[in-house]
């Protein structure tokens, strides 16, 4: 396996574990994810600067959570910006009755003791009336 394939491998195992830790609503291994300085946006626009406000809005709202828990996160394109920094293209879907769609950009940054980290996080809401058909 080549070292751009096992990079790729290891960041596809951060969105899944994203994608564990929301399912589960699992505050804190959501944030084991995150790389001290990480900037968060959400899909609704609030920023978030540094891992404290991210843990602050995580553990406030993430294992109270409306809905089934039925959200799915998966890796549709990774773009190598440097061999240590990857810009992460991520589709999520909510499965339940609601049906509702984001748009993710994970920028990721890897760390010395080999873990990818999430640095920089923009969610975008999908509308459906925006969409072009």
């Amino acid at each position: 396996m080549d070292n751009e394939t096992a990079e790729t491998e290891a960041i596809q195992q951060v969105v899944a574990a994203v994608d564990r830790a929301q399912r589960a609503r699992d505050a804190e291994a959501f944030l084991a994810l995150f790389h001290p300085d990480a900037v968060w946006t959400t899909a609704h626009g609030r920023v978030l600067v540094g891992f404290d406000a991210i843990a602050e809005f995580t553990r406030s709202v993430l294992p109270g959570a409306q809905g089934t828990g039925d959200v799915t996160y998966e890796t549709r394109h990774i773009r190598f910006l440097r061999p240590d920094v990857a810009a992460v293209k991520v589709s999520q879907v909510d499965h339940s009755a609601d049906g509702s769609e984001g748009s993710p950009l994970y920028v990721m940054t890897k760390q010395d003791d080999g873990r990818w980290l999430l640095h920089v996080g923009q969610n975008t809401a999908v509308r459906f009336d925006q969409v072009p058909r």
